[in-house]
């Protein structure tokens, strides 16, 4: 128990430090954050992404769909909700009532991986505009289905097949057969396997954030950021011979980012 809870904490350091060194600089080039703004993330898990904006001046909210997870966000962040800008909400984005849950309208929405493992995308983009300011800004981190781990099978605990690249690719029966042979929980295979249904592409994701929102920016990651203090690499963005090849960009670009503002 004394591991997972290590392992909770690191991961909760990761995406602080990634918000902090990587996705703060990059709206900031967009964006002013140099006063203080209303700031939502949608499936904020333990809100690490979330404490490197509180920590800018910025009154925060988190929700997420998991109790466990905010029950740990509220011990690692008991300080941040004491000082009354920091909040969270357990619930379904799907049942937010902006009356009801006595929410002001947000000037920026975060989804940071989690528009991947959302079925139904068409359907969210309209939906977090409820919660969305005139002109305010939504910002998405995604790993693109087909690059090398994007069926998430990294968390296997066989390690060859954990470290097997574009496994998620091969077909559902196929790919269920092999990860039943790693011994796995059942519960975390139909997870990977419900990934495989919903996960995203570049091209899918302008298109059906185009119809609600405008695109700001793009920016597409051969190394994702988060690398940096998982494995010690350094970021590196797509270079433009692939970035601007369709389809095949997808093989190749480990995150993406994407800038929308919401239209008046």
């Amino acid at each position: 128990m004394e591991e997972f809870h290590r392992d909770v904490e690191g991961y909760f350091h990761m995406q602080y430090l990634t918000a902090r060194d990587h996705i703060i600089p990059y709206l900031k080039q967009f964006m002013d954050l140099s006063t203080p703004l209303r700031i939502l993330e949608v499936g904020c898990g333990e809100a690490g992404v979330l404490k490197a904006f509180h920590d800018q001046g910025h009154d925060c909210t988190g929700i997420e769909l998991e109790s466990h997870r905010i029950e740990r966000a509220e011990k690692l962040l008991a300080q941040e909700i004491e000082s009354g800008r920091m909040r969270f909400i357990v619930k379904n984005i799907y049942d937010i009532d902006p009356q009801q849950d006595h929410l002001e309208l947000f000037d920026l929405i975060i989804l940071k991986d989690v528009i991947e493992h959302i079925p139904q995308q068409e359907k969210i983009m309209p939906e977090l505009k409820k919660l969305s300011a005139p002109d305010g800004f939504l910002f998405f981190a995604f790993p693109p289905w087909q690059m090398p781990f994007g069926g998430h099978q990294q968390v296997l605990k066989d390690k060859k097949l954990s470290k097997l690249p574009w496994m998620h690719l091969l077909p559902e029966r196929l790919y269920r057969k092999i990860l039943l042979s790693g011994g796995d929980q059942p519960s975390l295979i139909e997870e990977l396997i419900e990934l495989k249904h919903t996960g995203i592409t570049i091209e899918k994701f302008s298109r059906i954030a185009s119809r609600t929102y405008e695109i700001i920016n793009q920016k597409l990651y051969l190394i994702n950021p988060i690398y940096q203090y998982k494995f010690k690499v350094k970021p590196l963005a797509t270079p433009p011979v692939l970035r601007n090849l369709p389809f095949i960009r997808n093989f190749y670009s480990t995150c993406a980012y994407f800038l929308l503002r919401n239209k008046s």
